[in-house]
């Protein structure tokens, strides 16, 4: 995901992200099927208990009926359970249609994998979105977004249209609809494999294959939601909790006090600054799901961190101390490398990590995947590095 969201968009860091449109491209097909091919997400969608708003359809711009592609499986004892019926899915595949699977990294390890890197990178929340499309269907209409997207195209090709924002900075929840699209075209063409496009928040846009003639289309769409002023404000309401003077009755017959409301609002702001709020909230995020170890299913040989945000190590004199997800663990400072290593992001085999940093390694991973700080690394959510991050102590 670093050549992704750097250097084929021309980036420097993070802070690129919402600045402009940006496009590029990777010619690595290795990594592109590594991400995800049309046919694993038709499999994602065969094996899970999918339904509408996650998973949807579109057929000449128009949300089909769950009940045209979706049946109730039964067991022998009468027990129903809702699955995609994968012929009429088929069928409307081979007429036409867009398959959309929302979230699409809860289900597959390697797009878990991915969204987790960029959120170390951005220090921001991301999901990913998965779009197929055949034939000749068309896609969304003209529409804009309230976060920022990195879109790859996986396979195929896709027309795209870009336009201004009609207002700045637009959020899900504003004071205006903002329903009517800006006139002026940024950027119009076609999405190959491989190519990479950056779309800001409040960009109107759209997609389709109308015309295309036969043919496919697969791309993610990596949503990535920033926080913003109101986002701290609305933080700041939580703290202001702890004072008194917020706490009681505004009065509707003698007026409120407003000087003192406001005096301890501005204390308020003075005190707990975006900065702050940036801070929390990486360290409020709450630990994300993985399968626990349990001892009685084997040993602990595979490590791997899994937090949203990378965990902060703060030293101090004989003390190494671990700040992640409202967590604080303390450590004797002879574990720092043990630590800086299981706490890298990437998979770490402890036979290796053990002959690099000492047999200790072991007993700090114990302590990091009960504190449900590293996850251990089953075939499966191993499969999800493959190919895009290499082993800590390879």
């Amino acid at each position: 995901m670093n050549h992704i969201r750097t250097t084929h968009l021309g980036w420097n860091g993070a802070e690129e992200l919402g600045k402009g449109v940006a496009r590029g491209s990777t010619n690595d097909p290795a990594l592109l099927s590594r991400l995800l091919t049309p046919n694993r997400l038709l499999d994602i969608a065969m094996r899970r208990s999918l339904s509408r708003p996650q998973f949807r359809c579109f057929q000449n711009g128009v949300e089909v009926h769950p009940a045209v592609y979706c049946i109730d499986s039964v067991s022998p004892r009468g027990q129903s359970i809702p699955m995609v019926n994968m012929r009429s899915l088929g069928n409307l595949l081979r007429e036409g249609a867009t398959l959309i699977l929302d979230q699409a990294n809860t289900f597959d390890p390697t797009m878990e994998v991915a969204c987790r890197a960029l959120q170390w990178w951005s220090h921001e929340r991301v999901q990913v979105n998965a779009y197929l499309t055949t034939n000749d269907a068309a896609g969304f209409p003209l529409h804009w977004d309230d976060h920022d997207v990195v879109i790859v195209q996986l396979a195929g090709e896709k027309e795209w249209e870009v336009r201004a924002a009609s207002r700045k900075a637009p959020m899900y929840r504003d004071s205006d609809p903002n329903n009517t699209p800006s006139d002026e075209i940024i950027w119009s063409g076609v999405m190959r494999t491989g190519d990479v496009l950056h779309i800001p928040r409040g960009h109107w846009h759209q997609a389709t294959r109308t015309g295309s003639g036969s043919g496919k289309s697969l791309h993610v769409t990596f949503g990535i939601t920033k926080r913003t002023g109101a986002a701290w404000l609305a933080w700041l309401a939580d703290w202001c909790r702890e004072r008194e003077i917020f706490r009681h009755d505004l009065d509707r017959r003698r007026g409120p006090d407003s000087a003192a409301l406001i005096e301890a609002a501005e204390a308020l702001l003075g005190e707990r600054s975006p900065a702050d709020y940036l801070a929390a909230y990486e360290q409020e995020t709450i630990l994300p799901r993985h399968v626990p170890f349990l001892d009685i299913l084997g040993p602990l040989d595979a490590v791997v961190c899994t937090t949203h945000f990378p965990p902060r190590i703060q030293v101090r004199g004989e003390t190494a101390d671990v700040l992640v997800s409202g967590k604080k663990l303390a450590f004797a400072a002879k574990a720092l490398p043990a630590l800086r290593l299981l706490l890298s992001g990437r998979p770490v085999v402890l036979e290796q990590a053990a002959a690099v940093v000492g047999a200790d390694v072991v007993e700090v991973a114990e302590i990091l995947v009960e504190e449900e700080l590293c996850a251990v690394l089953t075939p499966e959510l191993s499969s999800g590095y493959t190919g895009l991050v290499t082993n800590a102590v390879s």
